[in-house]
């Protein structure tokens, strides 16, 4: 598959995944797609131990491109949260260890991108990491609650959701939101370092562990589907949530 939105290197047995689309890294279906063809060839691939993400200086990844979502019919729109759900729930099941290397910015999708990994190194300096979805207009998805908490524990989870709270890397080291704060010249290292840590182990031993310790999450987060974004969907149409986004389209394209 030609990547468009993304780099694929395969290095030492590990696949690193590089989101590289625009200056923010904000995803849109395309971008979606091949992102999820990546990770489902890394997962087939025998000779591939483990995947690291990675975003750009600066910019982990905005999560959606509102910008482009804005403009979808209703079917587009559809596929799009349809296709997002699905690789979020692959991204999450993905046997084999997993590390996101956070170099900057990670609100709402980026943020629930480094969520679905087993670890996460945030680069240190003036960034936010976090789901706003609520105060941008967009409901939560059951699935990415039961996400958010399977890391920080539902009371925290239900607060910080509630409130769309964005943290600061060291906020987040210490909610446990990621492993560890870097140098950002540094990410890379420590993120194949925190990789090292599962890849030393005989392999199926920690997959079917991984699998297992997740298997809870995976069905809760596949549960109600469909449902779940029928309610994102009727949210994402009504006057107030399009006023919302218009008004924070016009603040970016303003700022390009």
């Amino acid at each position: 598959m030609e990547h468009k939105h993304i780099r694929v290197d395969l290095e030492n047995r590990v696949t690193h995944l590089l989101l590289n689309r625009g200056r923010s890294n904000a995803f849109h279906a395309d971008m979606l797609e091949e992102m999820k063809a990546a990770v489902q060839a890394a997962e087939a691939d025998p000779g591939v131990e483990g995947l690291v993400l990675h975003g750009k200086e600066g910019f982990f990844s905005a999560g959606l491109d509102l910008i482009t979502l804005y403009d979808y019919n209703e079917d587009e729109i559809r596929a799009f949260w349809e296709l997002f759900m699905a690789f979020v729930e692959s991204l999450v099941a993905f046997r084999k260890p997993a590390v996101a290397a956070i170099s900057g910015h990670a609100p709402a999708g980026g943020c629930v991108l480094a969520l679905c990994c087993d670890a996460r190194v945030m680069a240190e300096g003036d960034y936010i990491i976090g789901l706003n979805e609520v105060p941008v207009g967009i409901v939560v998805p059951d699935s990415i609650f039961e996400l958010y908490s399977f890391w920080l524990g539902r009371g925290t989870a239900y607060r910080y959701l509630l409130q769309g709270k964005l943290l600061s890397p060291r906020e987040a080291l210490a909610a446990g939101l990621v492993d560890e704060v870097a140098a950002p010249q540094r990410i890379r290292t420590v993120a194949e370092r925190h990789l090292g840590l599962y890849t030393q182990f005989e392999r199926n031993t920690w997959w079917q562990s991984k699998a297992n310790l997740r298997r809870e999450l995976v069905q809760r987060m596949a549960a109600n589907r469909e449902e779940s974004i029928a309610m994102v969907l009727k949210q994402w149409w009504t006057p107030s949530t399009r006023s919302i986004l218009k008004t924070i389209i016009e603040n970016l394209t303003q700022k390009k």
